[in-house]
């Protein structure tokens, strides 16, 4: 790295907030550093001269979710100096990442800060659709004293639960499902490693031999140009008739006509669906009122200590940016 002070670009927001763990993160470092911050107001920007002193940024939650992203690219745009931008997403299928990554710049994300709470949501609904609770709900709105047979109830223990994608979020439920007594089948390019939390593990090009062993189907992939519509009317039709979907994915990873059609037909028991092709998910999708399907809007990951793991990754890959070590969560390539 030069010996000039560095230029950290992020919000104010996220300095009144995280501003003594930057503090200590810049000292643990040894680096000197000027933080420049978003104008608050959003039809502001920075000036051409404290552009050009960004030396790397931090797309912090309040960006993401606010009127200021905009300033913040604009900002990054106009910022030669720019070598490392950090994001809050784990998910960088916007194609502004693509442009950075173009530009040379390295893109590192917070990759597993939501991990535990997503796949919390998955095994929810997973435990939902297996115990017949969106029956239940159905007769507790009509008032209705509804009990299910034994029979009408299959034993979770030993079914068996693909997770195609065994990123933070596989791994993490699939580590749960292993404790409540599946068998889990893993689906990722890296070869094993020690700890991996699965009874097998598989490369991609092996879905078409483990779909027709997948009662469960757990999501847990980037979209890609190779991920894209691949869950479609024949890779449910290889399932076991009455097996269930999990998507923590992205929507356009399943093709959703085909979904709707599965679970018509009844092919596919159920799914668990927190991503859409179209999202807010249209108010006509036959989803919404599809019986054994249960609905959440995107936010299966959901919780307090998010924000606080993801500055810590961030603060985390400062120190090591400026020792001149490898970063977590490196992006070699944006989804699409």
């Amino acid at each position: 790295m030069e010996s000039h002070m560095a230029g950290i670009l992020t919000s104010e927001r996220f300095v009144g907030r995280y501003g003594e763990r930057l503090r200590g993160a810049l000292a643990e470092a040894g680096l000197e550093a000027e933080v420049i911050t978003v104008p608050p107001d959003p039809d502001a920007r920075l000036s051409d001269e404290q552009c050009e002193r960004i030396d790397l940024a931090y797309y912090s939650s309040d960006l993401i979710a606010g009127p200021l992203a905009r300033s913040f690219f604009s900002a990054l745009h106009r910022a030669p100096r720019l070598s490392w931008l950090h994001t809050r997403n784990a998910g960088v299928d916007h194609p502004i990442f693509g442009r950075m990554l173009a530009r040379g710049v390295t893109l590192s994300t917070a990759a597993g800060a939501t991990a535990e709470p997503i796949a919390q949501s998955a095994i929810a609904g997973l435990l939902a659709l297996s115990r017949g609770f969106p029956a239940y709900a159905d007769a507790q709105q009509r008032h209705a004293w509804e009990p299910a047979e034994d029979r009408g109830r299959p034993d979770l223990l030993d079914q068996t639960l693909v997770v195609f994608g065994l990123g933070a979020i596989g791994s993490a439920i699939a580590r749960i499902a292993r404790a409540i007594g599946m068998h889990v089948v893993g689906v990722r390019r890296s070869p094993a490693r020690e700890g991996d939390p699965v009874d097998e593990l598989h490369h991609p090009d092996a879905l078409p031999s483990l779909l027709p062993r997948a009662e469960w189907l757990a999501l847990a992939c980037p979209l890609t140009a190779e991920t894209r519509g691949l869950f479609d009317a024949a890779a449910f039709a290889a399932m076991p008739r009455g097996a269930h979907l999990l998507n923590v994915a992205r929507g356009p990873v399943v093709d959703e006509p085909a979904l709707i059609e599965a679970l018509r037909s009844g092919q596919l028991g159920g799914a668990y669906l927190d991503v859409f092709e179209e999202e807010p998910l249209p108010g006509d999708s036959p989803l919404w009122d599809l019986p054994r399907v249960i609905v959440t809007p995107h936010n299966s990951g959901a919780s307090a200590g998010n924000d606080p793991r993801a500055a810590g990754i961030f603060f985390d890959n400062l120190v090591r940016w400026a020792r001149g070590e490898p970063l977590r969560n490196v992006v070699s390539e944006a989804g699409e």
